[in-house]
């Protein structure tokens, strides 16, 4: 049996982090703030597709955006 397993697109699911931050008028600054991070570094890797937040960050992230995380992550099928 030859299952093909959904994986995640970083890229795309990067700038949609980008393109939903924009449409809720936050900036980057305003997200590391939320997250409490020291730098924007992880919030510009997420936006490159660099890496990926945590399950917990994503939850925060929907909610903080008002989106689902469904919205957030894209998925290759």
């Amino acid at each position: 049996m030859n299952l093909m397993l959904p994986t995640i697109d970083m890229v795309a699911t990067g700038n949609n982090i980008t393109r939903l931050r924009e449409q809720a008028g936050m900036t980057v600054r305003d997200l590391q703030d939320v997250f409490g991070f020291a730098s924007p570094q992880a919030i510009y890797k997420w936006q490159n597709g660099i890496s990926m937040p945590t399950v917990d960050n994503l939850i925060v992230l929907s909610a903080v955006l008002n989106v689902t995380v469904e919205d957030i992550v894209v998925l290759n099928r």
